[in-house]
């Protein structure tokens, strides 16, 4: 390809990486930047000129890609790389927290593992950037920094000296750090539990984490400067999604769920039970009775469907998970033992459930309910933090319809 030469970026006097710059690299990124436009994920104008300018590829030289044996491992100069880089698509980094994953699939194959850090699809991180409504002079904080990618997009947008940004994992940082500063950028780029913020940087206009949280961790509010914004995400099985809380003095804040939406591997702190491990600890489920229902398993778990995010209130830790046996059946699964299964056969929809707690039962009685009260959308929920507790509401603060968020065990 040939490469553009450019000038040493104005915040730094790193000379920026020539390679940021090649031409196909930089058609990529347009046309990028216009499949965002077109999803509406994208439209203000320094957000647009911030993902036409940064080169995610500088970000991603190997990842995996998903195999029918594992994943496998790419990268930088394999046939299609750079198409893949720039595609709307979310790419692993990393598996089971183990830096050496990657080489070992370059090695010997693709591998088996869980994904435990990723660099986002960029329509969702167009979506938390814009939903942040930074202005100029603004200082952010960013936990969770992963390839460091969104901390460019950040620098480009606010200059690196206005951004901090952390992650527990110091590979990443390593790797995000040198990234950074191949392109010019030079952010504070540090080693923290990013439950616990940042303090040597506080106070913050804006705190992004860029991972999904069961509770809002009350340090990210401390830190934040009064009528300064927090966006996150909910890290909930069922019910998930952005949420922008306005914070006040000290630990308390209030916010509401976004219309759009955003899911995030969650921060190591707030990781769930694997679904998966669930189901395979289920007892003999042969007896179970099948009963008839008329509503899809796609109702209660997608999140295109207007429904599932108070589904997820009526069903906290409530987890899907496919069935392996059965490309048609899903389970719904809690670590107390109870379980439902859902099937489609012959145009009907089948459901077994056992356990302590009848699954199905409780999503039936929510979807009646969630009837009742208009079918809200998840934009007319929202959120308070104080002290003593937080919670989720419908329409108000004062609202009859409350329902707690769960918080993990290392805030209680």
């Amino acid at each position: 390809m040939q490469a553009l030469c450019l000038q040493p970026s104005s915040e730094s006097s790193v000379t920026v990486y020539r390679g940021c710059m090649t031409v196909g690299a930089v058609r990529e990124r347009r046309r990028l930047v216009e499949v965002l436009r077109r999803e509406d994920a994208l439209s203000d104008p320094a957000w647009i000129s911030a993902f036409r300018r940064v080169p995610r590829h500088v970000f991603l030289p190997r990842f995996f890609v998903p195999d029918n044996s594992g994943w496998a491992a790419v990268a930088e100069g394999d046939d299609g790389w750079l198409q893949q880089v720039y595609a709307d698509r979310v790419l692993v980094t990393q598996l089971d927290d183990d830096p050496s994953g990657w080489a070992r699939a370059r090695r010997g194959g693709p591998i088996p593992g869980t994904p435990t850090c990723s660099s986002s699809m960029p329509a969702i991180m167009a979506i938390m950037l814009e939903e942040l409504r930074v202005t100029d002079g603004d200082r952010v904080l960013e936990v969770g920094s992963g390839t460091g990618y969104n901390a460019a997009l950040l620098c480009r947008r606010l200059g690196a000296s206005h951004v901090s940004t952390v992650d527990i994992d110091a590979h990443l940082v390593h790797t995000a750090r040198r990234a950074l500063a191949r392109c010019g950028y030079a952010p504070s780029c540090e080693v923290y539990d990013g439950a616990q913020g940042f303090p040597p940087n506080a106070p913050y206009d804006r705190v992004l984490c860029t991972c999904a949280v069961s509770c809002i961790p009350p340090a990210w509010l401390e830190q934040t400067r009064p009528g300064g914004l927090v966006v996150t995400t909910l890290n909930r099985p069922i019910g998930a999604g952005l949420v922008r809380i306005v914070a006040q003095r000290g630990p308390l804040g209030t916010g509401r769920v976004l219309a759009r939406d955003g899911r995030f591997m969650p921060l190591r702190a707030h990781r769930l039970a694997d679904p998966e491990r669930l189901v395979a600890a289920l007892p003999d489920r042969r007896d179970a009775a099948a009963g008839k229902t008329t509503l899809p398993i796609g109702a209660v778990v997608s999140p295109s469907s207007r429904f599932e995010f108070f589904a997820g209130l009526q069903l906290p830790d409530v987890s899907p998970v496919h069935d392996p046996a059965d490309r048609d059946a899903t389970f719904l699964v809690h670590a107390d033992g109870s379980w439902a299964r859902h099937r489609a056969r012959e145009g009907d929809y089948l459901v077994e459930q056992g356990g302590p707690r009848r699954l199905w039962d409780i999503v039936e009685a929510a979807y009646a309910t969630w009837r009742s009260l208009g079918e809200p959308s998840r934009d007319r929920f929202g959120v308070t933090v104080t002290p003593d507790g937080q919670e989720i509401w419908l329409d108000t603060p004062g609202s009859p319809h409350r329902w707690p968020l769960v918080a993990s065990d290392w805030q209680r």
